[in-house]
């Protein structure tokens, strides 16, 4: 019995989706649109993540020391920071590092190389360059080193200089996930109406129907399971939809992606996480088809 039922089900899901094919080809049109967008949506994450991943590995601030602090000290004061959770990593530079370096980026300029050779002391001050996980973390690294035991050392912080950058790359960070939610959301609702509309147009020609079938003693999953089914179909075809035309695209754009952000490959990035999205698709498609389909039968069910 469950088994000729299950048949009868499947086949009139079937039948509906068949039927009523320009109300299907608009509902699963919406949901590939939803679903195409979703598929946007995580790649330009993916893009945007390593964007803000690149800004974070370029931002990072520096603790310049009074001429006369031992490097021993320097040294020690850099022991502590590498022991604290929001740092990543502490480079110590020297005042002969600094020089060295400050020698060969203007060793074009001859008024300073004589003006530098003219002076009997190195000018250069010892630094520390910290990097930390996110950039949010940098205010915490400097109210570290502004402790008062610290004071004496060092001599000045350039995260003032350099806070505009830090903020806006952490906020960047913190919008791009936010405004991806709220996108993705707001077309599952559509795609949610749309489809519940298609699918309550569908029963309006099947009322009567419906009411022979609760007449006869058929039970509500008998009466759901068709509109169910179709609700399944249309999540099924707009998700093979979006993956037949998601990847010739990409294959056509990522190439130029790469060309202006070279540690971003979208098409790696597609085809070794093939699987990962294809579940995706099909879960959200076929779970906003089933939804609709639930919701615009409560009505039926009820009556």
């Amino acid at each position: 019995m469950f088994k000729t039922n299950l048949i009868r089900i499947l086949k009139t899901g079937f039948q509906n989706f068949w039927r009523n094919s320009w109300l299907s080809i608009a509902t699963i049109s919406v949901i590939f649109l939803t679903l195409s967008v979703i598929t946007a949506l995580v790649l330009l994450n993916v893009v945007s993540q390593s964007v803000v991943a690149n800004l974070q590995n370029k931002v990072d601030i520096s603790a310049y020391f009074h001429t006369q602090t031992p490097e021993d000290d320097i040294l020690d004061l850099r022991k502590h920071l590498v022991d604290l959770p929001e740092v990543e990593a502490v480079n110590y530079i020297s005042r002969e590092d600094a020089l060295e370096s400050f020698r060969e980026k203007h060793d074009d300029n001859e008024i300073l190389m004589q003006s530098i050779a003219e002076l009997n002391d190195n000018p250069l001050q010892a630094s520390l360059n910290i990097k930390s996980h996110t950039a949010s973390q940098y205010q915490g690294i400097v109210s570290f080193l502004e402790k008062d035991e610290y004071k004496s050392m060092v001599d000045k912080i350039n995260y003032h200089q350099n806070k505009e950058v830090i903020e806006r790359v952490s906020s960047l960070a913190a919008n791009i996930g936010t405004g991806g939610i709220a996108a993705s959301l707001i077309l599952a609702l559509m795609a949610i109406f749309v489809t519940f509309n298609t699918i309550r147009l569908t029963m309006y020609n099947w009322k009567d129907e419906i009411s022979v079938m609760r007449l006869v003693g058929a039970g509500n999953w008998y009466i759901r399971g068709p509109f169910l089914v179709e609700g399944v179909i249309y999540g099924l075809l707009a998700a093979l939809a979006s993956l037949i035309i998601s990847y010739p695209l990409l294959y056509l754009v990522s190439p130029k992606i790469t060309s202006f952000l070279p540690e971003v490959d979208l098409l790696y990035f597609f085809e070794a996480n093939i699987w990962q999205i294809i579940a995706l698709l099909i879960i959200v498609g076929v779970a906003l088809g089933c939804i609709s389909s639930a919701i615009a039968i409560r009505r039926y069910l009820r009556a």
